[in-house]
């Protein structure tokens, strides 16, 4: 598998990272997402039931897999807002700049746990019961002197993955076609013991604009002699279509090895890989900050124990107050 002369850095396989590529045969590009010690770092952390974990860590692979793909310094962020047992899915992603290398992710799930629970117990626990109605929203975010981009579309009973074609379709108008897993690997160490680590993958390709191309294309009833373009995405969809499940999970399987055995016929080029971490925004001084924007009454009703205690939805990380304290910051 050859390298682009523009690329830099090196093509290195591994976990926690997002791998550009381009079949040239066909005129597709393409992103391979694989998730290890982040992924389970976020799901262990909050040790949510299976079925929930394996869709966060299914959002968290969707959200490193289009942020990264932004050319400008900002932030990518999916939220997925419903009626179901899981109230809400958040994933953001922040682009590399100067201070930080690599690109950064986190997420989240709000889930009602005695519904979570009822619905897992009955068999309905897939992506679609878990959520149920609602919508998906995928935000992105220039920074303070540009104007957001958002797109919402409703959520698809068959998952965050048809959602997300469905955001293609309508928002972006790219011919789109992905595959998304996340699931837990079981392991046993040198004494024998065994442990569980969660892993995530995702792959995505999307046919690249050019004057008479396929952008847009929506595939149609009427009989009509298929163009070379349509011929193209056809043959890559139905090889990317071929990826199983612990294809996307397998440490042992690299992402450069997977694209050419999807690929190879039709030469598959990678480039230089996104590296990508896990990080939090949170602080002692943006928790503080937000806590100033209460007046003392409410600041009083949070109080308990002498305390005012503040949970990071996204890292779990606890940030503790004394009611006095609150009160000389917003003075």
């Amino acid at each position: 598998m050859s390298k682009s002369p523009r690329e830099t850095g090196r093509i290195d396989d591994g976990d926690d990272l997002v791998l550009p590529f381009q079949i040239e045969g066909l005129g597709i590009r393409g992103r391979i997402v694989r998730l290890g010690p982040l992924v389970d770092r976020v799901l262990t952390q909050h040790n949510y039931p299976e079925p929930v974990s394996r869709m966060l860590g299914e959002a968290l692979a969707l959200t490193a897999m289009i942020g990264a793909a932004l050319k400008f310094e900002g932030r990518f962020t999916l939220q997925a807002q419903s009626k179901g047992p899981v109230r809400l899915v958040v994933a953001d992603y922040e682009t590399p700049d100067a201070d930080h290398p690599h690109g950064r992710l986190r997420g989240y799930a709000q889930m009602d746990d005695e519904r979570v629970a009822d619905a897992i117990a009955s068999g309905r626990s897939s992506t679609g019961d878990l959520l149920g109605e609602g919508y998906l929203a995928l935000t992105i975010d220039q920074g303070a002197d540009m104007e957001r981009y958002q797109g919402i579309v409703t959520l698809d009973p068959a998952g965050l993955s048809e959602s997300a074609h469905e955001y293609f379709a309508s928002s972006e108008q790219v011919a789109t076609t992905m595959h998304m897993a996340a699931g837990p690997l079981f392991l046993r160490d040198a004494d024998g013991r065994a442990r569980t680590t969660w892993r995530a993958g995702a792959i995505m390709i999307q046919h690249i604009a050019r004057e008479g191309g396929l952008t847009g294309y929506r595939e149609t009833d009427e009989p009509h002699e298929p163009t070379s373009d349509e011929e193209n995405w056809n043959r890559a969809t139905i090889l990317l279509n071929t990826v199983e499940d612990h294809e996307l999970l397998d440490p042992s399987l690299a992402p450069t090895r997977l694209l050419f055995r999807l690929f190879h016929e039709d030469g598959v080029r990678a480039f230089a890989p996104v590296h990508v971490d896990f990080a939090c925004r949170c602080s002692v001084e943006r928790t503080r900050s937000v806590l100033g924007s209460f007046d003392d009454e409410e600041i009083e009703e949070m109080v308990k124990d002498g305390i005012v205690e503040v949970k990071c939805e996204f890292c779990s990380e606890v940030y503790r107050f004394s009611p006095e304290d609150l009160k000389e910051a917003t003075e």
